[in-house]
């Protein structure tokens, strides 16, 4: 029976691949578009399952000791929390990490391409507006799209 300390490669490919596999993640994230996760479905949920057990083995390969998949969880956290300090010291990396926001309807009017553009559906919208007490969007000053795939509307005259 091998040890628990007992790596099947060096410490530093635990390192490299948890690394590359965050950045890899969060670049897939970036492709797939702010409403990927916004608001958890249980679709969201499943696919978050699958990947993560897919990355199991592009992280650990086939090591089965207790190190490697420690070394590999602390380069991750480690690698999460750079790119937060990246991000609140440099708003240019913020942007590029994060995005910006869109604008889905501006002074009482749906920006029809852009809902489509972030695929935004019409009763998903005016689920958005009745949740903040409006009826349509005539009340409206500016709704947005933010990079968490919230949408943020403010009121007209507010």
């Amino acid at each position: 029976m091998e040890s628990a300390l007992d790596m099947s490669m060096p410490w530093w490919h635990f390192v490299w691949r948890g690394v590359a596999a965050y950045v890899a993640v969060l670049v897939l994230l970036r492709l797939a578009g702010r409403r990927s996760f916004g608001d958890m479905s249980p679709f969201d949920i499943i696919v978050l399952i699958i990947v993560g057990g897919v990355l199991r083995t592009a992280i650990l390969g086939s090591d089965a000791s207790f190190v490697g998949p420690m070394i590999a969880v602390a380069s991750i956290i480690l690698t999460n929390r750079l790119i937060g300090w990246l991000s609140a010291h440099w708003p240019a990396f913020n942007r590029f990490v994060e995005g910006y926001p869109a604008v889905l309807a501006r002074d009482g009017k749906r920006d029809r391409r852009a809902l489509r553009k972030y695929g935004v559906s019409d009763s998903e919208f005016n689920r958005e507006l009745h949740a903040h007490g409006l009826e349509d969007e005539r009340e409206v000053a500016i709704a947005r799209l933010e990079p968490n795939g919230k949408i943020t509307l403010i009121r007209r005259g507010a």
